[in-house]
């Protein structure tokens, strides 16, 4: 079944067959919800069914198998667009952190042309909390009138990121985070490299299958684990903390929207170990936490208190939104490391 793989989402599943069915689909639809729970699957097997040649349309299941399946699937079906940053502009191979006016007026040009295979059309706009007014403006011309049989869907992550004059003219599908048992039974579908992070990355991700499968990388939690240990000796070597994060953010790749990925997810870990050290330190160790976590953490406890912690939480979140304004990575990762250095460091009663 071409909706088998989309977990966590039967009732929407459910709802737009009901839609299609009864020919009450709207002209444009509105994904929000936490990243890595699926809307853009569920836009790309939307798109696949709306296309699709083989299938009876009223099904709304994509066959898989004809050459507008296939095509969707690479991106290239002639009726298919989709757009999102990072944007590489092509004049000096910088990432940008917004889409270009220029890009969403070649986008809306080709999706008011005539459907090259007869089935309509389909756009799928990523990153919709970053549209700005200019290329917004433009896009609600398209939305206000699109061509006939067209379907536009945006994504985003909540409904309060989006500028008001694209709310209003979208039907609005949230898509909620998966429940621990749901999110479990995806773990267990891909073989990972350490079945015992299993429980912990249902702990860790939210409800998020993307982000699940992206922290049971073995290698994420071995460079945490180094950093929580640079911070529990006695003199902590910020210069090599921060040299050796750098060099690990750029493992991930040459692309600055990998490295950012990878530096996010680093994070994320930071946070969760720095957690664990507050607990410890306010209710002592955890039953059901690993005695590796446990002695892991039990150095930081000890010599920080928990003003200094949560402080330290605190520079981490920041962190987090820096990454997501595209500061330069090696640049975010020094001030981090430098920071949480001075914080650990700091004596009583100094901030």
């Amino acid at each position: 079944m071409s909706w088998s793989h989309i977990h966590g989402h039967e009732r929407w599943v459910e709802w737009f067959r009901q839609v299609v069915s009864r020919g009450r689909l709207a002209h444009a639809y509105l994904f929000v919800g936490p990243a890595g729970v699926g809307k853009h699957r569920f836009a790309l097997e939307l798109a696949k069914a709306l296309l699709c040649e083989r299938n009876d349309p009223g099904q709304l299941d994509a066959c898989g198998q004809c050459e507008s399946c296939v095509l969707v699937q690479a991106g290239t079906h002639p009726d298919f667009f989709r757009i999102g940053k990072p944007w590489i502009d092509p004049t000096d191979n910088e990432e940008k952190n917004v889409l270009p006016i220029a890009l969403m007026r070649e986008l809306c040009a080709s999706f008011g042309l005539k459907s090259a295979r007869g089935r309509g059309k389909v756009a799928v706009l990523d990153d919709a909390d970053d549209l700005h007014d200019e290329p917004a403006n433009c896009f609600l011309k398209t939305l206000e009138e699109p061509p006939p049989r067209s379907v536009l869907i945006l994504i985003g992550t909540s409904l309060e990121g989006q500028l008001p004059t694209i709310r209003s003219r979208c039907q609005v599908i949230r898509f909620a985070p998966l429940r621990e048992d749901k999110l479990g039974a995806i773990l267990s579908q891909h073989e990972l490299a350490d079945p015992s992070l299993a429980a912990r990355l249902v702990k860790l991700a939210a409800g998020s299958p993307g982000q699940a499968l992206d922290l049971a990388d073995p290698q994420l939690w071995e460079f945490r684990n180094r950093l929580l240990q640079g911070f529990g000796q006695p003199k902590i070597d910020t210069v090599g903390l921060a040299k050796s994060f750098i060099e690990f953010v750029e493992d991930a790749g040459k692309e600055a929207v990998a490295q950012r990925r990878r530096a996010a997810l680093v994070l994320k870990l930071l946070i969760q170990g720095w957690s664990d050290a507050l607990y410890v330190q306010l209710a002592g160790p955890a039953a059901s936490a690993p005695a590796a976590e446990t002695a892991l953490v039990q150095p930081l406890a000890q010599r920080t208190r928990p003003d200094q912690i949560l402080r330290v939480l605190q520079r981490c979140v920041e962190t987090e939104a820096h990454l997501d304004r595209y500061v330069q990575v090696g640049l975010v990762v020094e001030a981090l490391v430098d920071a949480l250095g001075q914080i650990v460091e700091s004596p009583a009663g100094t901030s």
